[in-house]
């Protein structure tokens, strides 16, 4: 199954980070913060979104910074995504 996301949405998976602290030691995903860097995976076309023209400006495998606790989170196959808005997406990282 496939996602294809519509109008200015983006369909991301967040990278896992694995943080170690300053005298070595591994944190777990529980000691963690929500990561907030996240690969693209799919985009919509953009277009026409409530009556302003919308460019798509991030592509597929562009690594992206989102707001904290923006999107919606889904699970298919067994993989977590968020799918957002191209608003909800702050940076490109390079």
């Amino acid at each position: 199954m496939t996602l294809k996301p519509l109008a200015d949405r983006v369909v991301i998976k967040m990278v896992e980070v694995e943080e170690t602290t300053k005298s070595g030691i591994i944190l777990t995903g529980s000691a963690k913060e929500k990561p907030q860097i996240a690969e693209v995976i799919a985009v919509g076309p953009g277009g026409n979104v409530d009556g302003k023209e919308i460019v798509m400006y991030v592509k597929v495998g562009d690594k992206v910074i989102t707001s904290k606790y923006a999107g919606t989170e889904v699970k298919i196959d067994d993989n977590e995504y968020t799918i957002v808005r191209q608003s909800d997406i702050l940076a490109i990282v390079e």
